[in-house]
């Protein structure tokens, strides 16, 4: 896909990619194995960088969490932006693993995950934005953070 055809359409959506915290660990944000990229876990930051915390079920409703999976993605696109210099590269989702910070009896983390499975489908289609995708609840992530989100994309 043309290098600008994606960036075109997160503007198009009214979406902005988030500058990126500095990371406290030791590891890659994006590493590619033949026509993988895979892209470590982004937490939910704002588009400032600064941190989207709270966990659903307490803090958070389910359209606050779905919100903070989107900006998830917007970071995921970041990295990728910073690792290629723009986002054409991107062929289709393969995989994203979805954590969701909530209480015990929270229930609904798919719905939570959904925020950044729109957006990829937004902007790659539904055949090439749909990936296969867990989405799971955790009783914490890294600063209290709402959300983190993996990735594997092929790329061309």
């Amino acid at each position: 896909m043309p290098a600008n055809v994606i960036e075109e359409k997160l503007q198009q959506l009214g979406y902005t990619l988030p500058v990126l915290p500095t990371s406290k660990g030791i590891y890659k944000r994006c590493l590619v194995d033949g026509h993988h990229l895979y892209v470590s876990g982004h937490v939910s930051v704002n588009t400032d960088g600064s941190l989207i915390t709270g966990k659903l079920g307490k803090e958070l409703n389910e359209e606050q969490g779905a919100i903070a999976a989107r900006q998830c993605g917007l970071a995921i696109l970041s990295s990728i932006k910073d690792h290629f210099g723009n986002l054409g590269k991107i062929k289709r989702v393969i995989k994203l693993l979805g954590m969701v910070n909530a209480t015990p009896d929270y229930e609904k983390h798919p719905l939570v995950i959904n925020g950044c499975s729109e957006l990829f489908v937004a902007l790659w289609g539904e055949h090439n934005g749909k990936g296969v995708r867990s989405a799971v609840g955790m009783g914490s992530l890294p600063g209290n953070v709402a959300v983190e989100i993996e990735a594997i994309f092929e790329i061309e």
